[in-house]
């Protein structure tokens, strides 16, 4: 039996959630993200993505939470751990982390019913000035995206934003995956292109919860994806990096559902 969602579907067949809902969207949002400020002291040279998986899974299992990956699809762990030029998606392993090694760790949870869905870039070792650079822009990509969210504005408002910045640094948007819809359910309406034309596509209004999540490469913006089926590749190999936030439309702005308590979403932190 279905639980019947809260708030209503808008003309565009959006999703939108009440006052109180909000509540919700923190709880889960700052559970993923504590989690993600606790893996920091787990990431180095030598240290396997399934080791480091497995310690999501443990404290996704001790904050009383539920994993929103584990068996989504077939999907096996609570985290997708990206390194060097994996776009997204990437399955955690046997594999080692060597110094240098940059990579994206993303995580989502369901806490009451609620969804919160975040990622954030990490280093192995000494972080190499190229990819210094592409952390803070694609962190800066997203943070340009968010100031776009308010109601009135369009969601082609949130992607030419980012695109636009983007390109001015010599990077590329990544066309082939986007952001989304969530709140009561892991993947809704809208997507959330991170590349458009301003005034175009729906109009946010208060009470929308979706993700923004722009993905950026050094190179090129095409991607393949592997033969697991779950493993998207820049086809070029140049590196990429990926920032993600949950999000609501308030009266007057935006509210993050998914801030690091620890203040520790930033590329350059300690």
């Amino acid at each position: 039996m279905k639980t019947e969602l809260s708030g209503h579907l808008n003309r565009d067949g959006i999703r939108i959630y009440q006052d109180a809902d909000f509540a919700g969207m923190h709880k889960a949002g700052q559970v993923a993200a504590k989690i993600l400020d606790e893996m920091a002291e787990h990431i180095f040279p030598g240290q396997t993505t399934g080791e480091i998986d497995r310690l999501i899974e443990e404290k996704v299992n001790a904050a009383g939470a539920t994993s929103a990956t584990i068996g989504y699809k077939g999907y096996k762990h609570a985290s997708c751990i990206s390194v060097n030029h994996v776009v997204c998606h990437g399955i955690p392993g046997d594999k080692k982390l060597k110094d240098g090694d940059i990579l994206n760790i993303d995580v989502t949870v369901i806490v009451d019913g609620w969804f919160g869905d975040t990622s954030r870039m990490y280093v192995a070792g000494k972080l190499s000035r190229k990819a210094e650079r592409l952390l803070q822009v694609t962190y800066d990509s997203l943070m340009i995206g968010i100031d776009m969210v308010k109601p009135g504005n369009t969601f082609g408002d949130i992607g030419h934003a980012i695109q636009s910045y983007v390109e001015s640094q010599r990077m590329s948007v990544v066309r082939d995956f986007c952001g989304h819809g969530l709140g009561q359910v892991f993947h809704d309406r809208p997507n959330v292109l991170h590349y458009g034309r301003q005034g175009t596509g729906a109009v946010l209004e208060e009470g929308m919860f979706f993700t923004i999540e722009p993905m950026v490469n050094l190179g090129r913006p095409e991607t393949k994806t592997l033969a697991d089926e779950w493993t998207a590749v820049t086809r070029d190999k140049s590196l990429s990096a990926q920032y993600e936030h949950s999000v609501g439309v308030t009266a007057d702005g935006v509210d993050i559902f998914t801030l690091s308590p620890a203040g520790k979403f930033h590329p350059t932190y300690g």
